[in-house]
């Protein structure tokens, strides 16, 4: 008599693995395009924190500043992970400023563009629209 084996056979393994490798290669990419969405985000919000902190220093100082360190603003983690901020065109008549996130290299935001907020509140994105 032969006793009844349980488990898997080679070609139920295989099947299983298959179905799996073709549920990955359709969710990684998803994922990974809503991770940069959610980190974009996140520079688009810290932009608008830092404009409004100009605009708070412009009424303190008659002037804006192009310093960051000026605005008392903590950068959030995943900002200083995937961006550079910089403040740039800093105007006296009539005051402006300009205010850049870049991706770093080697990031996931690499080829996402460049963010940018003045002080009028245009905002661009190189890489379409805010």
């Amino acid at each position: 008599m032969r006793k009844n084996q349980s488990g898997f056979s080679l070609v139920e393994l295989m099947i299983a693995v298959a179905v799996i490798g073709i549920l990955a290669a359709v969710a990684y990419p998803s994922y990974t395009s809503y991770v940069i969405r959610a980190n974009r985000g996140e520079a688009q919000s810290y932009l608008m924190d830092l404009a409004q902190k100009q605009q708070q220093y412009l009424m303190d100082a008659r002037k804006y500043t192009a310093n960051i360190s000026d605005l008392n603003a903590t950068e959030p983690a995943s900002v200083s992970k995937n961006y550079t901020i910089s403040i740039g065109d800093v105007g006296n008549a009539p005051p402006t400023f300009t205010i850049t996130a870049s991706p770093k290299s080697g990031t996931a935001q690499a080829g996402d563009g460049d963010l940018t907020i003045d002080q009028s509140g245009g905002k661009t994105w190189t890489g379409g629209s805010w």
